[in-house]
């Protein structure tokens, strides 16, 4: 850190032992309902949904008030939800059936990133954040339903008096304040005009505690990436919605401000997100495309550079996605939303993109449209474009090149990272990757990063999908190329660049990274070159230092698995074999399936999950010339001999 953060958090850690003694009960936020807080415009947007529509959100809103909650791979048990909302109900753990503090603490006393025994705290958050009431008040806005109405409002008037300010696990983080007040101005926006006065009075007390908060600990400095974002988009749209909060109009102005300077700072201008995480970029996407839809409503439109950066993203999810929609899964993905139906959104990228080119009033190109989404009642639903052309992009902002073609009959997608490790000087969601690549074949990925699995309670799991072995790259002797300092840390950092393309044609791809030149004075440098029947992948150690022990990855994604064929491997899935992966140079073969963690493949298909799935590896010195390794895609007729046809 440097001079000004290191004061800057001096002054943070000094006003939250202040704040301990102010403003903590609900009687400083009172306030008399006079209107419902109303963000302008959305509830004539949801009233242009479709039948379909109308009828999913009945569905999601009928498991919800029966007691299904579904979050981050886990489901509440079963008896643990009623429309009650019991006091419990707010600190439980879903996974442990253990209890967070409540309203007994206060909430910057409680060290939740240390806490080991009660659980993973994201799981209590992700209920608190109330992401259920806006898909209850579409359902008794849309479908006139009376149960999800008085849900509504029972989980407003027990959320309000079971967590005071600033009391308890869901004031202890600014990011689910955020979604929390969002959430609940989107709720009232949608059916408030139907609850009771005294429940409107609640939630406008809870806003304007929220504002308060938000105010009060603003992200900055290495931690101002998507959280900043989240903080002013509520910041801004609680301004627009309670005019008469103290500050409201000078909370309004720059919140309004910052949300234009973050967007045109988070999403690069090739649309590639700056934390390197497509799942960061779409949630960052998110809170800015519902800002900027509120604003047009309030006839402050943000600037038209906004809207190009939002457009940029799509491109960039369009540019990444399978034919099921689906985008790898780079860096750290906590499977965070700000509108959400509750269900898993494996698409969760391509339903922003959507989002986003129905309001811009655009065609999505690709093969079909994501799946029906409460957001989409917010956002509306846009047409169905051309499928993505195929070839080679280059986002060179964000350091990754794509292609995009056939192959022996197969749709191939093949990504190359040489971007940043992440964003600002912690890279908090970053992963140390440089130069990996993933392809997907025929919709099915194959060649895959391993994803996230934890954040607090991961351990050693955490760094290891992280890691640089974990990845499909190079490392040498088992380091990594940048140095982890904490979960969400790095002390030091691989810089990689793209070296060369070949012009026109694209082809060779070639790029380096500085990751191992302080440890081991050595440069890798990874050229691909496409072939007519896959690609070729050259792995060089530069400098001149002796090259230790190298070993060079390739994880699989779960719906494949790898049989040793002479000098390399045959990839099967369930259809037979896809391809072959060729090792020219001498070494070490190895395919591990699991065992202790480090030792063998994993993959994590979505937050809080882990997986085995084979882990093909060549280990040995690197030649002068480079390690190389072919990936064959195989038709799909059977192996005859040692031929493939």
């Amino acid at each position: 850190m440097g001079v000004a953060e290191l004061a800057h958090r001096l002054r943070e850690a000094l006003r939250r032992q202040s704040t301990r003694w102010l403003r903590q009960g609900w009687a400083a936020y009172a306030h008399e309902p006079q209107l419902p807080a109303v963000l302008p415009g959305l509830k004539d947007r949801v009233h242009m949904s479709d039948e379909a529509l109308r009828t999913a959100i009945a569905q999601g809103a009928k498991r919800f008030r029966q007691g299904q909650f579904t979050a981050l791979g886990v489901h509440w048990p079963a008896g643990s939800i009623s429309m009650a909302f019991d006091a419990s109900l707010w600190t439980l753990d879903p996974c442990t059936g253990k209890s967070w503090p409540g309203s007994e603490r206060y909430c910057f006393d409680i060290a939740y990133r240390l806490e080991r025994g009660i659980g993973d705290v994201k799981y209590v958050w992700e209920f608190g954040r109330l992401q259920f009431l806006p898909l209850l008040a579409a359902d008794a806005a849309l479908n006139g339903c009376t149960p999800s109405l008085e849900a509504v409002g029972s989980a407003i008037d027990s959320w309000y008096e079971n967590n005071p300010p600033f009391r308890g696990i869901h004031w202890a983080e600014l990011l689910n304040v955020a979604i929390r007040a969002i959430n609940l101005l989107v709720a009232l926006s949608l059916c408030g005009d139907r609850l009771r006065p005294a429940t409107l009075g609640r939630a406008r007390a809870m806003l304007a505690a929220h504002a308060r908060l938000l105010a009060l600990f603003p992200s900055l400095h290495s931690s101002a990436n998507n959280h900043l974002v989240a903080e002013c988009a509520a910041e801004y749209l609680i301004a627009v919605a309670v005019p008469e909060l103290p500050d409201a109009g000078h909370a309004r102005a720059a919140a309004r401000a910052q949300l234009v300077t973050q967007c045109l700072k988070q999403i690069l201008p090739d649309g590639w997100p700056a934390e390197q995480s497509p799942s960061y970029g779409a949630f960052t996407a998110e809170f800015i495309l519902l800002a900027s839809v509120v604003a047009e409503a309030a006839s402050e439109p943000f600037a038209t550079e906004v809207a190009q950066r939002l457009d940029a993203f799509a491109m960039h999810v369009v540019a990444l996605a399978n034919r099921h929609g689906v985008v790898p899964p780079l860096c750290d993905n906590d499977e965070g939303r700000v509108l959400t139906s509750g269900e898993h959104e494996a698409d969760y990228p391509m339903s922003i993109a959507a989002a986003i080119c129905a309001v811009h009033g655009r065609a999505l190109a690709g093969e079909g449209l994501p799946g029906l989404r409460l957001r989409d009642a917010i956002f509306g639903r846009p047409g169905l474009g051309p499928t993505p052309v195929m070839g080679t992009s280059l986002f060179a902002d964000g350091g990754c090149s794509v292609d995009r073609r056939q192959v022996a009959g197969r749709a191939c997608l093949l990504t190359f990272d040489h971007g940043p490790l992440g964003y600002l000087s912690i890279a908090a969601h970053g992963h140390a990757d440089a130069l990996s690549v993933t392809l997907d074949v025929d919709g099915d990925p194959m060649l895959v990063d391993p994803g996230t699995y934890l954040y607090h309670s991961g351990g050693q799991w955490r760094d290891w999908f992280r890691s640089t072995r974990a990845h499909n790259t190079l490392n040498l002797q088992g380091a990594d190329q940048s140095t982890m300092a904490g979960p969400f840390n790095w002390s030091a950092k691989a810089d990689a660049r793209l070296e060369s393309t070949g012009g026109q044609a694209a082809w060779p791809w070639r790029a380096s990274h500085d990751g191992y030149m302080r440890r081991f004075g050595l440069r890798h440098e990874r050229t691909i070159v496409a072939l007519d029947d896959g690609y070729q992948i050259t792995d060089r150690l530069l400098g001149k230092a002796p090259a230790p022990v190298t070993e060079v990855v390739f994880q699989l994604g779960l719906a494949y698995s790898a049989v040793r064929d002479g000098s390399g491997f045959i990839v099967h899935n369930r259809t037979g074999p896809v391809a072959r992966l060729v090792f020219e140079a001498q070494g070490d073969l190895l395919c591990q399936r699991g065992g202790a963690m480090g030792a063998g493949g994993w993959v994590s298909p979505r937050f809080g999950v882990r997986q085995e799935s084979d882990r093909i590896s060549w280990c040995g010195h690197v030649p002068a010339d480079g390690a190389v390794v072919r990936i064959q895609l195989l038709t799909r007729d059977r192996i005859t001999g040692e031929e493939f046809v």
